[in-house]
């Protein structure tokens, strides 16, 4: 890269009185932000402020915040993490509106997408192993996903059954503003290659759910750590194909432990102490560079008060 139905799950959690007026010229007066956690473990400190800076920003605009668990990958998500995530966050002061969305129970939805890129012939089915895609990688480049496909299969006409399906890309740039990185910019079909949409073991890819779910929910605007940065063109090329409206996007600064890496499951990061709650938001805070609360009586009192300062912009000063 360069420079958040009727298959949703209840919750009977309140919903928040929207809080707080338009600031900082944000373009967009109806505002739908969402924060989407993956249940793959329990939340810790960089987990807690993507969510107090997708919360805040929903906020600060009059906006309405979605909660959506995203559990789409059924090998590294457990069912028993959901529940201590949903009240992790109600301890934690937060209030979303609507009903949660669980993606592994939108399945039908992605169906239907993928249903259409296929009919759109916009996509093909790949049979090459890791080895071999490695081996035939157009560059030393690497993206998220691994190296960049060299679109082997992209005429081999292989059938869809039984096979990963990969959306063809262009070899054009697709770029985007970023309200707090400025303009961004991604060749796909050189920097990426033909990403998958559908894995070999039937499980849907990242990239289709969340396009999906973010059109179904009306979201208008993203709220996410850098490090999803390099997933934003080829979202916005599935939008583009499937005739969905574009978000804005913000993607904030990560948190990263003493090696400078960042704060992950896969890092060990430890998780966040309920107990610690007004400490902790504040300790979000200040990482965001935002003013904090220091006499707040309560974590909802403490984001509330927040609502009325957060400022997006203070995050370009953060390390």
């Amino acid at each position: 890269m360069n420079t958040d139905t009727d298959n949703s799950t209840a919750t009977n959690m309140p919903n928040m009185d929207k809080l707080g007026t338009q600031q900082g010229g944000h373009p967009n007066p109806r505002y739908v932000g969402r924060y989407a956690p993956s249940p793959t473990g329990p939340l810790h400190f960089g987990s807690l402020v993507a969510a107090v800076a997708s919360y805040l920003d929903a906020r600060a605009c009059g906006g309405l915040w979605h909660l959506r668990i995203e559990d789409i990958d059924e090998t590294r998500c457990k069912p028993e993490h959901i529940d201590d995530i949903i009240q992790t966050l109600h301890t934690f002061g937060f209030r979303w509106d609507g009903e949660i969305v669980v993606q592994s129970k939108q399945k039908s939805h992605y169906q239907q997408a993928l249903q259409k890129l296929i009919g759109d012939q916009q996509v093909y089915a790949c049979v090459c192993s890791r080895r071999e895609i490695a081996d035939s990688a157009v560059s030393n480049t690497r993206t998220m996903d691994g190296p960049v496909y060299a679109g082997t299969c992209r005429r081999a006409g292989h059938p869809f059954e039984h096979n990963a399906l990969r959306v063809i890309t262009h070899n054009t740039a697709i770029t985007f503003a970023d309200r707090l990185l400025g303009k961004q910019g991604q060749n796909l079909e050189q920097e990426v290659g033909d990403f998958v949409v559908k894995r070999r073991d039937q499980l849907f890819a990242y990239q289709l759910a969340v396009v999906v779910d973010d059109h179904d929910l009306g979201v208008t605007d993203i709220v996410r750590g850098a490090d999803l940065l390099d997933s934003t063109a080829r979202q916005i090329h599935l939008q583009q194909l499937l005739g969905f409206a574009t978000p804005l996007y913000l993607h904030i600064p990560v948190v990263v432990n003493n090696e400078g890496q960042k704060l992950s499951k896969q890092t060990l990061a430890p998780a966040i102490n309920s107990g610690q709650a007004i400490k902790q938001l504040n300790d979000c805070l200040r990482f965001l560079r935002q003013p904090r609360q220091e006499n707040a009586e309560s974590a909802q009192q403490l984001l509330d008060r927040a609502v009325q300062q957060w400022q997006a912009t203070a995050m370009t000063a953060t390390k």
